[in-house]
């Protein structure tokens, strides 16, 4: 009977081995302009607002000093809410953020990418303990290689503003003036060619 105890504690803990387990640890990357290569956009500014939604939460941000890239005054920022390494991402925080762009006016916030919070004491700043670099620094270090870029105005025309159905009114003058463009190219076509 113990044998068969030994023999069943020891194929569970086999099959504990073999289930994959994630870890939440990213490769410490030293501040170079190498790293600063891998992104396209990076810049350093503060969390306007959050909009929670699993794996299309967006984080708005408001651009304080824009190092790389282009972007408005305003911009988002997307991240899965849901997975277990994730970004803890709350209204008002400072960032400097690294990412690239995932559609025209948004980007996508990868957990293993430079991104930084930024935290007033320095003792609990877990970004500093790891590669003894501040905050400060870091901005000073963006500025210095990368310069500060100007920001675009804001697109009051978005894209997501063109795909509008038009209303009655319109969707008469529109069909109106198609109809007579049809019966002006037929008179055309069969002067043209009689």
């Amino acid at each position: 009977m113990p044998r068969l105890f030994y023999i069943f504690l020891l194929s569970a803990f086999m099959i504990l081995q073999a289930l994959p387990v994630k870890a939440c640890q990213c490769p410490i990357t030293s501040l170079s302009m190498a790293e600063c290569d891998k992104y396209e956009l990076i810049f350093k500014g503060r969390i306007k607002t959050l909009r929670l939604n699993g794996e299309k939460s967006e984080a708005i941000f408001t651009i304080e000093e824009l190092y790389k890239g282009n972007s408005a005054p305003t911009f988002k920022i997307l991240f899965n809410n849901n997975d277990p390494c994730k970004i803890d991402l709350r209204p008002n925080d400072g960032w400097i953020i690294y990412c690239n762009y995932y559609q025209l006016e948004s980007a996508k916030l990868d957990f293993c990418s430079r991104s930084r919070k930024f935290i007033a004491n320095i003792k609990e700043d877990f970004f500093y303990s790891t590669t003894n670099i501040t905050f400060d620094e870091e901005s000073k270090f963006l500025q210095t290689n990368l310069g500060l870029h100007k920001l675009l105005k804001e697109n009051i025309n978005r894209v997501e503003n063109r795909n509008q159905l038009p209303n009655k009114t319109q969707f008469v003058v529109i069909l109106i003036c198609s109809l007579l463009g049809i019966i002006f190219f037929y008179w055309l076509f069969n002067r043209l060619f009689k």
